[in-house]
């Protein structure tokens, strides 16, 4: 648990080092930079991993199109709320200084900001297989 821990704030550490470099992106309805991306150690289900670490942004109002990661979600609310259902869970919504995991592969079928005047903004610590995309959007998850 300690190294897990100690592994997550290095990769912290390293990516708001990069923030020199961060990459912009809009994704199905969030502003994402990306912070860092560094392969690391430790493996995801036997294949070579990397750790990619992004600042999300979701203004007033705005949903994030269903979607799914290739590995585990370590998340920290940085300003606003946040709410997402995983998978057939009910909505949970988070607010600045809380953190949230969400499970390999889960399906992200609601996340949004509800507050109608401030953004949200999130520190998203992902690891993901080498050799996977990050992210999978609704129209790409088999049944949609």
């Amino acid at each position: 648990m300690n190294r897990t821990f100690l592994a997550l704030a290095a990769i912290c550490t390293i990516g708001f080092g990069g923030m020199a470099l961060a990459r912009h992106d809009e994704k199905g309805g969030a502003e994402v930079t990306r912070l860092s991306r560094r392969d690391i150690v430790e493996t995801l289900d036997g294949k070579d991993a990397t750790a990619t670490v992004e600042e999300v942004v979701i203004e007033p109002g705005r949903r994030v199109a269903p979607h799914r990661h290739a590995g585990p979600v370590f998340g920290y609310v940085l300003e606003g709320e946040y709410e997402h259902a995983l998978d057939d869970e009910p909505v949970t919504t988070y607010r600045a200084g809380d953190t949230f995991y969400e499970p390999s592969g889960c399906v992200h079928r609601e996340t949004r900001n509800p507050n109608a005047r401030q953004r949200t903004r999130l520190l998203a610590v992902i690891l993901h297989p080498r050799d996977a995309e990050e992210i999978t959007r609704a129209a790409e998850l088999p049944g949609r």
